[in-house]
């Protein structure tokens, strides 16, 4: 019953405007003099698992900071289920889950105090704090380990945790960035066994990144790969590697779009790869 209420109150989330879950329309960004993002313009649809990919560097962080209004608008615009970034961004906050790449939790906390955290920061009502909680926890596989701190949990755990937490305020739209980045084999298909099954189950669109190109070609309906701030082709895994040839796959299409990325110095800052290594040891 619990999952039934979640799936209709996002479903009246996501009934509630016509058109696409997401509408990118000639977003630009610029740090200094570096700019980040180079006129991109896309659609992602409600439902959908669609994936933003790129080297480090590519511009894939900053979009998902613009979408998830961490960063202010310079040039274009972002509608969210048909409201602007730019006007509506309070508005848009309420509709929104998202799991960072760097990790999110207070491991002196349990795992129903991390996730109450978020329900209060998500201004959840006193009143259904405990029952959303509750069914946050239960959708990852976490009701029974509620009341363990979480410095005691492994790295699939953890993920599984920030998915609580991200999923507290029941979601429209779920963004993802670099969920398993550090994880064994298995947790990384834990976590995203869980995504696609709610995904699936409960019509979220979800956007994520990933440099692994298999997760992608498995779970997302469609994919963007940008290099060097720019679009440079969006399909389906599948039309993308067609267009490259029989016996292609998704890597080579990653690799022909970005192949010059380490030899031209774009692979991402000293900041990014401390950042990423930084999360993959505590999560090991």
């Amino acid at each position: 019953m619990a999952f039934q209420w979640w799936n209709r109150r996002a479903a009246s989330q996501v009934a509630g405007t016509d058109g696409p879950a997401v509408e990118i329309d000639s977003l630009s960004y610029r740090f200094g003099d570096n700019r980040a993002v180079k006129n991109l313009s896309l659609t992602i649809e409600r439902g959908e698992c669609f994936g933003l990919l790129g080297p480090n560097g590519a511009g894939k962080t900053t979009t998902i900071r613009l979408l998830n209004t961490l960063l202010p608008l310079q040039d274009g615009d972002i509608r969210i289920l048909g409201r602007s970034v730019r006007t509506e961004a309070m508005s848009i906050r309420r509709y929104l889950g998202y799991v960072p790449q760097q990790l999110s939790i207070e491991s002196a906390l349990t795992a129903r105090e991390n996730v109450t955290w978020f329900a209060r920061l998500y201004d959840v009502p006193r009143s259904e704090r405990r029952e959303r909680v509750d069914q946050a926890l239960e959708m990852v596989d976490l009701l029974d380990s509620a009341e363990k701190v979480a410095a005691g949990f492994s790295g699939g755990m953890v993920r599984r945790l920030e998915l609580a937490q991200a999923l507290v305020n029941r979601p429209a739209l779920l963004v993802l960035d670099e969920p398993t980045v550090g994880l064994d084999p298995i947790a990384r298909e834990s976590v995203w066994r869980r995504v696609s099954e709610m995904q699936k189950q409960y019509g979220m669109t979800v956007l994520l990144t990933t440099h692994y190109m298999e997760e992608a070609d498995e779970l997302c309906d469609r994919v963007a790969l940008m290099h060097h701030g720019e679009l440079r082709a969006v399909g389906s895994p599948g039309e993308l590697a067609e267009s490259l040839g029989p016996g292609a796959t998704l890597e080579d299409v990653f690799r022909s779009v970005a192949g010059d990325a380490l030899a031209d110095g774009q692979s991402g800052g000293l900041r990014d790869v401390r950042s990423t290594r930084r999360t993959a040891r505590r999560m090991g």
